[in-house]
C-alpha cells in the first residue's frame, strides 16, 4: 500500500445483516455481508444486547481474511438514533456514543450498534472514528412533520446514507446535478424507506423503523390505528415495539425474515405467500406514488436500490404500477460502504472538516 494511502474500515449493522468492508482510499479491498435470522436477533432482549454477538462477526472477518489493522487510519460506524442532524461527516465523541446507546432519537434499530462497534475497534486498534449521514439526517420541510395530533410529529428516520448516496451516484451516471434534481428514491431491503429528493435535499420519507410505509421482512409498516388499539387489549406496548422493529412483516406471517425463503414458497405455489409477496410490491408502489405527489408529479427519475431489487418479478411489478410517473433506474448494489468510506476519506485528506455532534438542537 502506498505511503499516502488511507486505510478505512466500515461497520454497517442492519436489521437482518452485519456488513463490513475494508477500503484503501476509494478502493474496496474486502467486503462481507453476514445475514442474521430474526429468530436469533429476537433472542436478545434489546438491540444493545446484540453488541457482543455482532462483534463476533467482525472478529471472524478479520481472522478469516488475516487483516492487519495495526496501521488503520479510521473506522466508520453506521449512524444510529441520535438527535436529528444535518447531512455530513461527524467525528464520533462521547456525547454521540451516549445518545445513540440510549437511542434518544426514539428508534430501536441495529444501526445504533454501528458507532458502538466502531468505538470498541478504535480502542483496540487506534485511528479515528467517524459517522456519515446517520438514519436521523433531517432535511424535512415543516409541513412534512405535521400529523393529525398536536404534540405528535413525524420524524426523519431513513436509510439516508444509501438513499442520498445512490441519488448522487445516479446523477453522476446520467450527467445531471443532484442539487437541482427531483427524484423518488426507494431503498428496498430488510428495511424499506422511500424518499422525495428535491434540489439536493431529502425533503420527505416514510419512517420505516417507526411504523410508516411498506412492511418488510421484520417490520409491520403502516397499521390501521384502531386495529392497533384492539391488538393492545391482549398485548403490551413492548409487543408492539417489537413488531415494529423485529417481529412484524414476513416474520409475523411465516416465522422467517428471509425474503428468498418466502419467495421460494411463492414459486412453489403457496397461496398465502403469493398474496403477502404481492402486498409487499403493492405497498411499495403506493409509497412511491405518495412521494411523487410531494414533488408535484415533476419527477426526473424513480431510483430503486437495495438487495430486494434482485427479485425480477418485484421490479416488474413496480414498473407496471409506477413506470408512467417517470423513468425507473435500478441500482442493485447499495452504496452505503462507498459513501461511508468516501466521507471519512474527505476528512482524512483535509478536503472537508468533520462536523461536531452537540446533542439535542436548541
Amino acid at each position: 500500500m502506498p505511503d499516502n494511502c488511507f486505510k478505512i474500515f466500515v461497520i454497517n449493522p442492519g436489521s437482518t445483516s452485519t456488513k463490513l468492508a475494508l477500503f484503501e482510499d476509494n478502493e474496496k479491498v474486502l467486503e462481507t455481508s453476514v445475514s442474521h435470522d430474526a429468530k436469533v436477533l429476537n433472542s436478545f432482549p434489546t438491540i444493545n444486547d446484540q453488541l457482543d454477538y455482532r462483534m463476533g462477526v467482525i472478529s471472524d472477518f478479520i481472522e478469516e481474511n488475516r487483516i492487519d489493522l495495526s496501521d488503520i487510519d479510521a473506522f466508520v460506524g453506521r449512524g444510529g438514533s441520535c438527535y436529528p442532524v444535518e447531512s455530513g461527516v461527524y467525528e464520533v465523541n462521547d456525547q454521540l456514543l451516549q445518545d445513540i446507546r440510549n437511542h434518544v432519537g426514539g428508534i430501536l434499530h441495529p444501526s445504533n450498534l454501528g458507532v458502538q462497534m466502531g468505538s470498541l475497534m478504535q480502542k483496540k486498534y487506534g485511528g479515528r472514528l467517524f459517522m456519515v449521514d446517520p438514519i436521523c439526517v433531517d432535511e424535512y420541510t415543516d409541513v412534512a412533520r405535521v400529523t393529525g395530533v398536536k404534540g405528535i410529529e413525524r420524524h426523519a428516520i431513513s436509510h439516508a446514507l444509501n438513499l442520498k448516496g445512490t441519488a448522487m451516484k445516479h446523477c453522476k451516471a446520467v450527467n445531471e446535478d443532484y442539487s437541482s434534481s427531483r427524484l423518488v428514491v426507494a431503498h428496498i431491503d430488510g428495511g424499506i424507506t422511500i424518499a422525495a429528493h428535491e434540489n439536493g435535499k431529502q425533503i420527505d420519507c416514510n419512517d420505516g423503523a417507526g411504523g410508516e410505509g411498506p412492511f418488510t421482512g421484520t417490520r409491520t409498516g403502516y397499521l390501521p390505528l384502531l386495529g392497533v388499539l384492539e391488538y393492545l387489549e391482549n398485548h403490551s406496548a413492548s409487543d408492539v415495539r417489537r413488531l415494529c422493529s423485529g417481529a412484524g412483516g414476513f416474520v409475523s406471517y411465516f416465522g422467517t425474515s428471509d425474503a428468498d425463503e418466502v419467495y421460494k414458497m411463492v414459486c412453489e405455489g403457496n397461496e398465502e405467500a403469493a398474496l403477502i409477496w404481492e402486498a409487499l410490491g403493492y405497498n411499495i408502489v403506493k409509497y412511491i406514488g405518495q412521494m411523487a405527489t410531494v414533488l408535484k408529479g415533476k419527477v426526473d427519475g424513480i431510483i430503486l436500490t437495495g438487495r430486494y431489487t434482485r427479485f425480477d418479478a418485484l421490479i416488474s411489478y413496480i414498473r407496471e404500477y409506477v413506470g408512467w410517473i417517470a423513468p425507473i433506474y435500478v441500482y442493485e448494489n447499495e452504496v452505503e460502504h462507498e459513501a461511508m468510506a468516501a466521507g471519512a476519506l474527505r476528512v482524512l485528506r483535509g478536503e472537508e472538516e468533520a462536523k461536531i455532534y452537540l446533542g439535542k438542537r436548541r
